[in-house]
């Protein structure tokens, strides 16, 4: 039951993927399993971040996972993190890609269309 952590929608052609609360190590396989079934199909990704409050080093690996799976199979993604808060300060200290990285959700939706 993931429906605490993760919810969906759809932002244009993106498929959306809203995560909240706490993600970490008790949390971050169930969240990764329920977004690579509903993004398998998916034209690009959003994911937003900013309603996060923590992100741990197994929330890193679970990004930077489906990053990877949805490179690998060309599909584009961004990450939402808005302009402060856990998931931005632990991906910026994480060296995380900052070219996935966006401060909103309309800025994100507009680089995907680019």
């Amino acid at each position: 039951m993931t429906d605490q952590w993760v919810s969906f929608s759809r932002h244009g052609v993106a498929e959306l993927v809203h995560l909240k609360g706490e993600i970490d190590l008790a949390n971050a396989n169930d969240i990764g399993r329920a977004i690579v079934a509903r993004t398998t199909d998916a034209n690009a990704v959003l994911i937003d971040l900013t309603a996060v409050s923590f992100l741990d080093s197994a929330g890193v690996r679970l990004l930077d996972f489906i990053v990877g799976d949805l490179d690998d199979r060309g599909k584009p993604i961004k990450l939402v993190v808005g302009e402060r808060g856990a998931a931005r300060m632990t991906l910026q200290l994480c060296s995380f890609r900052t070219d996935l990285l966006a401060t909103d959700l309309e800025r994100a939706a507009e680089e995907l269309d680019r």
